[in-house]
């Protein structure tokens, strides 16, 4: 078994955070390895078996897992223990979640400053964002897929981190996990107006499909895609290659963090069928890797 830690992290023995990659695991057929998300076919229980394997590994078993059901969307939940031992999930203004009809949250974001609650976001190419403000002793675990890019769910998680918890942006830390990189992330031309119509410097989010080296590999066709999902679907036609990094790094320098505490797993998910499951490059059937954040609870100095 084999997960992602980034350095810019693990200087905090009270922080624990890993980005999984799909080694190790019981999961078989086009989900092999350390599938970590219930996907088309995958049998419920080996799911289950392989986040016991993960945690375990981890040192994450005193933890209670927080997680969403990912819509693509730009909510943000705050996290917490409630009750009788239950994760309570609050949206903006203190709502709890179950006031919305909701049986399982919907969002794409989870912060929280208490210790014991592992925060995560699954991923099959979007992009796994982590932040940590060391001075608040708090986190945050971002799912972004295009459509939630678009949306400023990173800026919106910041802007949550400092109204809840006086977060100052400049003292916040930021690891962008492995997605589909900018070699491999075809999009049409309608989300490339998209992003052209709300950010002043999406030209450099883009890198234009004529002429560039991934253009020309069949195995990278993305045409048999443009009846998923809506974070991952791309257009029939695609103009142009997305670089999800770019964008997310936009949104936290104008959201005020410094470029110093901004670091990223320069790994691209459909370049690396041994390491990555890739929604882009496998189909529905693939399976998911996560991205996992949280305080310790013995909370070591």
């Amino acid at each position: 078994m084999a997960w992602i830690e980034h350095p810019l992290l693990t200087r905090y023995p009270w922080l624990i955070h890993a980005f999984s990659t799909r080694r190790g695991g019981v999961s078989r057929g086009p989900s092999a390895g350390l599938n970590l998300g219930f996907t088309k076919g995958e049998p419920k229980v080996r799911v289950e078996k392989n986040r016991d394997l993960f945690f375990r590994q981890l040192g994450a078993e005193r933890f209670v897992l927080a997680a969403l059901r990912q819509v693509h969307s730009t909510v943000v939940y705050q996290v917490g223990h409630a009750m009788g031992g239950e994760l309570e999930y609050l949206l903006p203004g203190n709502r709890p979640a179950e006031q919305l009809g909701l049986a399982q949250p919907e969002g794409d974001a989870l912060l929280t400053d208490q210790a014991g609650i592992l925060l995560s976001v699954r991923t099959a190419d979007c992009l796994p964002l982590l932040l940590v403000d060391p001075n608040r002793r708090a986190v945050a675990a971002v799912h972004a897929g295009w459509r939630g890019a678009l949306g400023r769910i990173i800026e919106k998680a910041v802007g949550e981190m400092r109204r809840v918890y006086g977060s100052e942006p400049s003292r916040l830390l930021a690891v962008l996990g492995p997605s589909i990189r900018a070699c491999c992330y075809e999009v049409g031309k309608d989300v490339e107006e998209a992003f052209q119509g709300r950010f002043p410097n999406a030209d450099k989010f883009f890198r234009k499909r004529a002429g560039h080296p991934a253009s020309r590999r069949e195995t990278r066709s993305l045409s048999f895609l443009n009846m998923q999902p809506p974070g991952h679907s791309a257009d029939p036609k695609p103009s142009a290659y997305l670089d999800l990094v770019a964008v997310a790094e936009d949104q936290l320098r104008g959201a005020g963090l410094a470029p110093r505490h901004v670091a990223a797993v320069d790994l691209c998910t459909a370049c690396h069928p041994d390491l990555f499951y890739s929604y882009r490059r496998d189909g529905n059937g693939t399976g998911r890797m996560a991205a996992v954040i949280g305080i310790r609870p013995e909370n070591p100095r």
